[in-house]
């Protein structure tokens, strides 16, 4: 059995019951990768912090949520049963103002920005967590849990709101590495408008304003920060300890460093073993913002005909470590790629299976088996396992091109790319069709086949691959016979 430290690109551990125990992730509390050891294995218990509802979520959001559903596809790939809980913030400052402008309750307020973001996670294909706790809906179990910091004399009431004492927390700063002395008035962590003792103390309740919803408890009406929702929510439903904990690098400081240090003086444990933060998105070179005209949200992209399918591909395809360079050629990049796996189900239709069975294509599924589950294992190394569906594709390309298809071969190739869906959720075309605005009418897909045909007969080849391309990022896919171009669509848009 290998060991979890093994170096990227090994085989990760199995027994006899299909799990793997060679999975290891980048820690960020430590700064170092460190093997899964779940608190009761098989068992993996995830804390994943979701949306505030105040508006629709955007395509960084979404890289981010892309990150969790694919380390939760991962987990369970790999032989895990996962426990995952995304909180819905439902009350904070930008809620409550939101629902103050429009002039209607809270509820009723962030309920269809609630839709909106379930509506992106099903466009996109995201699997649904087993539960999503609403703020508004723990309150009580936020009270309790700052009264037991007030008890451990780790917070204290000021006019009716109750603080954190940073200075009573001597690890406060583990998982940013954040020098309080550098933290000025003005920062994130110290921007709440009500009194504390030091300008780093952060609120975990907020005395009642006027016009403001507001909750009863011991130091008086009013409402909880935002960092103890999710502690008191995640130790509802994982317990005290668990396994990971996820969120954008932008939760990272102060949010996480909140959550760990009030946990983890309440209860005197490891609130999370391990600390996964994904990298942000940018937007050509550039951080995504309204006033740069590079925001985008998931419907509005859709709405421009853009491939749900290609985004989805496009998201989960650069290490979640790493950031991802959002344009609209790497998008169209991402739609060719899916058209290549497309194109060789659609070759398997007609190809033939000559005799007994050769072993070279139970090979390559064998391969890629491996490989795959070694890179996801390997701190979800999305584009090792990528890399492994794709030279599957080439190697079965190769053997259908020289006919050694042996008896049961297409069967093999079908279940080894299902086998890979599991995690990536994008190989199926069929599943994905409605997704997106109609593509070239039939007149001209046959009108770009003729105009491909007449520049490979003039040895323009340079002009036959881009039209290729073109139809391909349209949803088309080309199979070239002795009997001439065959296509087909592979998503919404016609026959």
């Amino acid at each position: 059995m290998s060991d979890p430290s093994t170096a990227s690109g090994a085989r990760p551990a199995r027994i006899a019951d299909g799990r793997s125990f060679g999975t290891r992730f980048y820690n960020t509390l430590g700064r170092r990768l460190e093997p899964l050891a779940p608190l009761a294995p098989p068992a993996v218990r995830i804390y994943t912090c979701g949306p505030t509802v105040y508006n629709h979520v955007h395509i960084g959001n979404l890289r981010t949520f892309l990150f969790e559903d694919v380390l939760r596809r991962s987990l369970r790939y790999l032989g895990y049963d996962v426990t995952q809980v995304m909180n819905l913030t439902d009350v904070d400052d930008k809620t409550i103002r939101g629902a103050q402008e429009a002039g209607v309750s809270l509820d009723d307020f962030t309920a269809p920005f609630i839709e909106s973001f379930f509506a992106d996670l099903d466009t996109l294909h995201v699997e649904r967590a087993e539960l999503y706790p609403r703020a508004t809906r723990h309150v009580a179990e936020m009270v309790e849990l700052t009264q037991r910091l007030l008890d451990a004399g780790i917070a204290y009431v000021n006019e009716g709101s109750v603080w954190f004492r940073i200075a009573a927390d001597s690890d406060y700063g583990k998982l940013s590495g954040v020098d309080l002395e550098e933290v000025k008035q003005g920062a994130r962590v110290a921007s709440d408008e009500y009194g504390k003792e030091d300008v780093r103390d952060f609120v975990l309740w907020k005395g009642a304003k006027p016009g403001e919803p507001s909750w009863e408890s011991p130091w008086g009406p009013g409402r909880p920060g935002w960092h103890i929702e999710c502690s008191a929510m995640a130790m509802k439903y994982l317990g005290e300890t668990f396994d990971i904990h996820c969120g954008g690098v932008d939760n990272m400081f102060p949010h996480h460093e909140n959550e760990i240090a009030q946990s983890e003086s309440a209860t005197g444990k490891a609130f999370a073993k391990l600390w996964l933060h994904s990298e942000h998105l940018i937007v050509d070179g550039q951080k995504m913002a309204k006033s740069l005209g590079n925001f985008y949200t998931l419907k509005e992209l859709v709405a421009q005909g853009r491939d749900p399918r290609a985004i989805r591909y496009l998201l989960l395809s650069v290490h979640y470590r790493q950031k991802l360079n959002f344009t609209f050629e790497a998008l169209d990049a991402a739609a060719a790629a899916l058209a290549r796996v497309d194109d060789l189900k659609l070759r398997l239709e007609t190809a033939t299976e000559a005799g007994e069975e050769r072993g070279d294509v139970a090979a390559l599924a064998a391969a890629l088996a491996d490989e795959f589950a070694a890179a996801l294992a390997d701190d979800l190394n999305t584009s090792g396992a990528l890399g492994a569906l794709f030279k599957f594709v080439k190697g079965v390309n190769v053997a259908v091109d020289g006919g050694r298809l042996g008896r049961g071969d297409r069967e093999r190739i079908v279940a080894a790319l299902a086998d890979a869906d599991r995690v990536l959720g994008v190989l199926d075309g069929a599943a994905w069709q409605g997704g997106v605005t109609s593509g070239p009418a039939d007149a001209e897909v046959e009108r770009l086949i003729e105009e491909r045909q007449a520049a490979r007969r003039g040895r323009d080849f340079r002009r036959a691959d881009e039209i290729r391309d073109q139809l391909a990022a349209d949803g088309v896919v080309l199979e070239d016979t002795p009997g001439g171009t065959r296509w087909k669509r592979i998503r919404a848009g016609g026959a």
